[in-house]
């Protein structure tokens, strides 16, 4: 258990790197559009960052708690996105008692927009569905986008890939959720449906978990 703990937290640490680069580069976009706005979006990555260095250190956290980060972190990408994107979440009931792990969801996002969306002159929209299966204690997420999908032949390499996801630095964006994931629990998985022209399908399966403290009265 300890030696998941060890490699779960490794994982993290690599990502963390990842979103900062970005974001990063999302300011500095916006100071060069607009600077006054930039004060503002300065304060708004101090929120990001507390979340990411503080609260996204516990093993799960409330979903509410990791749209809300992910939100946030969008509208700093957009400034960078000058086509038209949009991101739609529909959260299950009670969002706040269902726990998930940390960034779980920022990598799979962005690359929705960056290689689904943006190559789109039109735009898109990526969209974020769950499903709790209680009767399987999982809880099925699901991450869309109407983009311009992925060729056969490439899809079939990232499936193969996904299968052995090597928790390895270069292994980043969905690769690393899918080591993430292999951590958590036996079942967890993760499915990527494509067409070209169609969009992309994301889909992963993990451990159902609520707080049960939230409940009582």
């Amino acid at each position: 258990r300890s030696r998941s703990e060890a490699e779960l937290q490794n994982l993290k640490s690599q990502l963390n790197p990842h979103f900062l680069f970005n974001t990063l580069n999302n300011i500095y976009s916006l100071i060069q559009l607009d600077p006054n706005r930039a004060q503002q979006t300065v304060h708004d990555l101090s929120r990001l960052l507390r979340y990411v260095l503080y609260d996204s250190s516990q093993p799960t956290v409330p979903l509410k708690a990791e749209m809300d980060f992910l939100g946030n972190y969008i509208e700093l990408m957009r400034i960078r996105l000058p086509r038209h994107v949009r991101l739609d979440v529909s959260l299950p009931e009670n969002p706040s008692h269902t726990l998930v792990a940390p960034l779980l969801f920022i990598s799979l996002v962005e690359n929705a927009f960056k290689h689904g969306i943006c190559p789109k002159e039109e735009g898109g929209v990526v969209r974020i569905r769950m499903i709790p299966l209680r009767e399987k204690g999982l809880l099925c997420i699901r991450v869309l986008d109407n983009g311009v999908g992925i060729e056969p032949e490439q899809l079939q390499q990232l499936r193969t890939a996904l299968e052995q996801p090597a928790p390895r630095w270069e292994h980043i964006g969905i690769y690393n959720v899918a080591a993430r994931l292999r951590l958590l629990d036996a079942r967890c998985r993760v499915v990527v449906r494509s067409r070209p022209g169609r969009g992309t399908a994301v889909i992963l399966y993990l451990p159902l978990v609520e707080n049960e403290e939230e409940f009582e009265e």
